[in-house]
């Protein structure tokens, strides 16, 4: 089982289009086009009956007094966390890939609707609580939103997008449903996982 992307590749730079920021020379970052990059699945084992989709920045600060502060950097040897950018179950595996731009195109403010997949469900990624109590922009944040890492972070992140194949064609698990909660729930289901891993960075030193 393999992994493919259109958008960019393995190990290489995310383009900014897929991010829900890029660097912006006076303000520091800008928001972008937010797309969901392209995805296809190759190779699948025998007997897979639905496929999942996540995206996860595993360089994320545990600590965020430092993160976007001026005069300050998040240091490289801080430990590191789990952030959620993409949660998508239930998808035919015949439908091969997802096409660029069909899961997000745009930043929604409060986040995108729970029924906003053109195929699978889509869970609840990680903005969901990193915007909660923000009076513009909380809310339950479903399906792909893209990198926004700290601009003043020491290390460029990275972006893993994996595909995992499993023996059922629905999963036992209802909304409100986040990345924690899937990869429990597919466990004892994986036939098999792939996953590409794009970089990315708001750091104009790291560009």
């Amino acid at each position: 089982m393999r992994v493919s992307s259109n958008s960019f590749t393995d190990g290489g730079r995310i383009p900014g289009k897929y991010a829900f920021a890029v660097p912006h020379p006076e303000e520091k970052v800008e928001l972008s086009d937010n797309a969901n990059p392209h995805l296809a699945w190759h190779d699948l084992p025998d007997g897979t009956k639905s496929v999942v989709v996540i995206c996860h920045d595993y360089d994320v600060p545990t600590r965020g007094d430092d993160v976007n502060q001026e005069g300050r950097t998040v240091p490289a040897d801080l430990p590191r966390t789990d952030f959620y950018h993409w949660v998508l179950i239930d998808v035919d595996p015949a439908v091969g890939e997802v096409a660029e731009g069909t899961h997000s195109s745009a930043i929604v403010p409060r986040g995108k609707p729970a029924d906003s997949a053109p195929e699978g469900r889509h869970g609840l990624n990680s903005y969901t609580q990193w915007f909660a109590g923000d009076e513009g922009m909380g809310g339950d944040y479903y399906g792909y939103d893209g990198p926004c890492p700290p601009w003043n972070d020491e290390i460029v992140h990275h972006y893993r997008f994996t595909v995992y194949a499993l023996d059922t064609d629905r999963l036992d698990i209802e909304a409100p449903f986040d990345g924690p909660a899937v990869l429990e729930a597919i466990e004892g289901h994986i036939l098999d996982s792939a996953s590409i891993t794009g970089e990315y960075t708001l750091n104009p030193d790291l560009v």
